[in-house]
């Protein structure tokens, strides 16, 4: 006997925990294949490496990154949600009940599967940097999350970046820094033009043209940067109280092997305004098929959605009176 699952979800960031959630109400007895840690990222996403949230509802005094994780599972657990702590190595989504093969070798099958394994925001790859990200040194990833906080505010600070992702992180972090400096290799950005406009007119905001982020210094906290100009080879140091990384994300989405169709850009495509993807039953939430907004609301939102879309599609294909049903072939 085979035991085949009525929804597997995969990731365990907002929008596995709140998908979890939704699904173990509706007594689907979820399975939360949570992956493993891989070098700085955690199960529990980018928010593990964040250590103050203060722009998630509910929360009013903030909340560390990680304690919030920890809540949705908890909360997700409470009404029968199953988690373990696997990687998902590979699925075959070609025929039902869908299969996940886990990275020790163990196979899942399931009825429905959400995929919410997110997107890895591209680093450096600067020791001190990972260290100081990890330990809430002023290093982050995302200044639209964090510029706000206190450690940011009235601070000198750097962009590192090209495109409209640093553009907008530029723009967001003046709004509270005393200045920000937007690094950038080359000598021409690689933002589209409007973008480019609005950060250059920033008066807060200079461009330090053809300079590359050699070391990031500081032990406790980030004290500043050293350069090096890309043309001359020279080195400077410049003083910094704070750094966000804008060069990309990268989604979560290789252990797929061309199972589901992805955007240009790697990410899960997803009908409009749902999240259902081009194979029925098969529904992704969260940052791994949002490449625009990548906060843990708007994540959790669509966690929502996946949740209540699996839902009625097993509705709909008579499943979901028994949690967890026993076939000894698929159907």
């Amino acid at each position: 006997m085979t035991k085949t699952e009525n929804l597997v979800i995969i990731g365990s960031g907002p929008a596995a925990w709140t998908a979890a959630l939704y699904a173990a109400r509706a007594e689907l007895n979820p399975l939360v294949l949570e992956g493993e840690p891989q070098g700085i990222m955690l199960p529990g996403g980018q928010l593990m490496i964040t250590t103050e949230v203060e722009n998630y509802p509910g929360f009013p005094d903030g909340v560390t990154g990680p304690e919030l994780m920890q809540k949705m599972k908890s909360q997700a657990e409470r009404f029968g949600t199953r988690a373990r702590m696997e990687m998902v190595d590979r699925v075959d989504f070609s025929g039902r009940p869908f299969t996940l093969v886990t990275r020790g070798g163990d196979e899942v099958r399931a009825r429905s599967v959400i995929v919410a394994t997110g997107a890895n925001a591209k680093w450096l790859g600067l020791p001190n940097e990972e260290r100081l990200a990890q330990s809430g040194g002023g290093v982050s990833a995302c200044a639209v999350c964090d510029a706000a906080l206190p450690i940011f505010r009235n601070r000198v600070l750097a962009v590192v970046g090209g495109g409209d992702s640093a553009m907008e992180e530029a723009i967001y972090a003046s709004k509270f820094a005393s200045k920000v400096y937007l690094i950038h290799r080359r000598n021409e950005l690689r933002a589209s033009r409007i973008m480019a406009e609005r950060a250059l007119a920033n008066p807060k905001i200079e461009v330090l043209w053809n300079k590359a982020v050699k070391e990031v210094l500081g032990y406790d906290q980030i004290t500043g940067l050293r350069l090096e100009d890309t043309v001359t080879g020279e080195r400077s140091d410049l003083e910094v109280g704070g750094l966000f990384v804008a060069i990309g994300h990268t989604p979560n989405t290789q252990f797929l092997e061309d199972q589901l169709e992805l955007t240009p850009h790697g990410y899960v495509k997803t009908r409009s305004w749902r999240t259902a993807t081009s194979v029925e039953g098969v529904f992704a939430a969260g940052d791994v098929m949002d490449d625009y907004y990548r906060q843990a609301v708007t994540a959790a939102g669509t966690g929502c959605m996946a949740a209540l879309e699996a839902e009625r599609w097993l509705s709909h294909e008579g499943v979901g009176e028994s949690p967890v049903l026993e076939t000894a072939d698929a159907p």
